[in-house]
Order: C-alpha cells, then structure tokens, then sequence
C-alpha cells in the first residue's frame, strides 16, 4: 500500500511526495497535503464515521497517516455546546463553543497538530522532535514525545507564562528560552532544522502538522448534525487554524458529507498583535510585521506564516476581522466563566471579546448559528487575571463570624453597629 496524500505546492501545484519538506524549491511558496478524493470517498460515510472511536483519528482518511499507523491517545472529539447565557449578552439564541480548553493531553486544540506531526516524524525517521512555541505548543508536544518515546527540545521566547514553561519542562524536555519574539525565536529554529536532523512540527513537518487543525472543523459539522454553520469566530497567531477549518468545510462537501452553504469566517486577534486583522480591516493583501505587545501570547505573531491564506479565507467568506485591547480580552475572559462555566486562556478571552464586537457592529446576526472557537485552557494563563482576584481575609471558625460575614457581603455599604 502507499500513502493516498501528497505534497504539493499552495502556488504553482508542483508536487513533492512525502517528506519533511515545508518550502516548494521551485517558487519558494508553502507545501500543502493534498489527498486522492476518490479514494476517500469510497471509504467515509456519516455512518462508518459514526461507528469509529470518538476522537479526532475516526477522520483518518482525510489526514496524512502513513499506512498501518495506530494512534495511542483518544485526542480530540471536544464538546459542541450551546452557550445561552453568553449569547443572552450578545442578544442571540445561537451561540454555540467549540471547547478545544478541554483537549488531550495538555488541554489547547495544539493536541491535535502535534498528533499528525508525530506519526510523521515517526515514520521519517526522527528520534528527536522540537518546535517553535509560544507555550501551548510547547507542552503538547513535550507531552506527546515524552509518550512516543521521543527526545524532545523545545524554543521559545523569554517571557512566556509560568505555567506554560512549567507544563513543558514537567514531561522531561529541553527548554531553550530565547531573549526576543516568536519571530526570531522562529527563524533559529528554520537554521537549526537545515543543521541537524530533528523533526520540527512547525518547521520541516509543517505541511503535516497544519493538516490536524481540520478536525476541529469536521468535528464542528459533524456535532452539528453533519451541517455546517453560518459564521465561525477563530482566534488567530500565524492564521493556519481558521484556513484549515475552511478546507475542512469544503472536504465534507466535496465527499457529500454535508450540504454546500455559505460559511463566514472571522478571525480573532489582540490589538497588541494583530497583523492580520489590520490588513483585513485597512483593506490590503500585504501583512506589515508588528512586534507583539499583547497579554494574549499564544497569539503573538507579529509576522503570521499564514497571514495571506488567512487573509483570502476571510474575504472569499464575507467575514470580517476584529482585534480587541488587553483590558478587554481579561473582561471576556471572566465573562465566560461567569455565563458558561469555561475557563478559556486569553486567546479564548480574544475570540469572545471580539465576538462581542462583531455582533454589537452588526457583522453577526443574531439568528445565525454562531460558532466561538475556543483553543486553550484559562489554568495556563491565570497570571492575566491575578490582579482581578484577591485573597479575602479569613474569618473565625464561628455561626457569629459568618453571619457578619454575610450581611457585609450582601450590604457592603451598610453601617457596622
């Protein structure tokens, strides 16, 4: 058997194979997976889906595997769940959050690329695999090469979050902390990947990597009853997620998996970082590099990779492009805590922010199906709200105590007698 996927060139259509290979030798444009449709159509139906282990491998015909490849964790197949109160507050009845904070192993929707990346780095040979990061990747893939049985080092920027190094180190990788941006810290690891032979997940096995983030679309349609929504709100940093929930849509409806509808895409960023949602927003193709100043740092990508793609999903929808201040992106953090009970990192806390913009400006209407795409878990990013949240003074283990207590809570104005 051989592999029905290949790769090829996003520009001028070369083809590559398969290899761990990101850049096309002829144009110097991106390498995408492409796949034998035919094929996949004969294998996938809504009901053969539906009879396969709920996570993100039972769309294993639509993802670069090698052959014979057998998945060990159950990643993805993350909750679909309508969120009422928070689209009270919107003034909307259907709002729904695709809830990416609750992924295996390490709790962002990075899980999931990591997983396709892997089972490539394996079957190419690495024993050793490394990343770029501006945190959650960092932990997803020193949890999953700690499981594989990988060696693992890992680049990122100095600065980042205390419980995003600590839930790197934890799983026994190599921490390289680099003084400057995730651009540069990017650019160091393009030259190490030429030097040494490491599987890169977001440098050589880019193209593979990427091809992960579709789950999370097909995921979506399938939850919805194998349709797709009107408008899906994504959070973006180097723009691959919401360009691979596109071409998800569109796969299931070039296989018949769901009817063809027109979905608007709007992308998410922090003001401090927000590169793509500029041009969008000042009408140009061309992205200008930005030196990120955001408290939302798995997005701080002053210069996106995918920022063009990114770009043309956006207008080719009818979406739009928001960006929000820090100040708002905490607010919208405890809001959703506060109406749904999820605690997001501060990119959901962009997405909801900016979700809040979009239907206050009237781009959303409030009798779309809406889904909120959040991809990270608040535990990793609890220094955004510390100042927001301070110790109360204990009080005596006493009826009489509390009751003080109380009427001070409940009347904080009132006069002590």
């Amino acid at each position: 058997m051989t592999a029905s996927y290949e790769l090829r060139c996003r520009e001028c259509g070369k083809g590559w194979g398969n290899q761990p290979k990101s850049i096309c030798e002829e144009c110097f444009s991106p390498l995408e997976v492409t796949y034998d449709y035919d094929e996949a159509r004969r294998a996938l139906s809504r009901e053969r889906i539906g009879e396969r282990p709920t996570n993100m491998w039972r769309y294993a015909e639509l993802l670069p595997l090698p052959v014979n490849y057998r998945p060990s964790l159950p990643v993805g197949f993350t909750p679909l769940i309508r969120a009422p109160r928070l689209g009270e507050a919107f003034g909307t009845k259907r709002l729904l959050i695709k809830n990416d904070a609750v992924c295996l192993p390490t709790l962002s929707f990075k899980d999931r690329v990591v997983a396709v990346a892997l089972a490539n780095a394996r079957a190419f040979g690495f024993d050793t695999v490394s990343c770029s990061s501006t945190g959650n990747l960092a932990n997803s893939v020193a949890a999953q090469a700690a499981r594989e049985g990988f060696k693992s080092w890992i680049f990122v920027p100095s600065g980042l979050e205390p419980a995003k190094i600590l839930g790197t180190q934890v799983y026994g990788a190599t921490l390289v902390p680099i003084e400057g941006s995730y651009d540069q810290v990017n650019r160091l690891c393009s030259q190490i990947a030429d030097e040494h032979h490491w599987g890169f997940v977001n440098v050589n096995l880019r193209p593979y990597y990427a091809e992960g983030s579709k789950t999370f679309g097909f995921e979506i349609a399938e939850q919805l009853g194998w349709q797709l929504p009107d408008n899906v709100v994504v959070p973006m940093a180097g723009g691959s997620l919401i360009t691979k929930i596109g071409k998800a849509f569109g796969e299931l409806i070039k296989l018949g998996l769901v009817e063809d509808k027109p979905v608007k895409f709007f992308g998410a960023q922090a003001t401090g970082c927000s590169p793509i949602s500029t041009a969008i927003k000042t009408g140009t193709r061309e992205i200008a590099p930005q030196k990120p100043a955001t408290i939302a740092r798995s997005l701080a990508i002053g210069n996106p990779a995918d920022g063009h793609y990114a770009i043309s999903t956006i207008r080719q929808s009818g979406g739009w492009a928001e960006d929000v201040p820090d100040a708002e992106i905490a607010q919208a953090m405890q809001l959703l805590a506060q109406t749904e009970g999820i605690f997001t990192e501060t990119a959901g806390g962009v997405t909801v922010a900016c979700a809040g913009r979009l239907y206050a400006q009237g781009r959303i209407a409030p009798g779309e199906t809406t889904v909120l795409c959040i991809t990270g878990n608040g535990l990793k990013t609890t220094d955004a709200l510390t100042a927001a949240y301070q110790p109360a003074e204990p009080i005596p283990p006493r009826f009489a105590a509390f009751e003080d207590y109380l009427q001070a809570t409940l009347n904080p104005t009132a006069e002590v007698a």
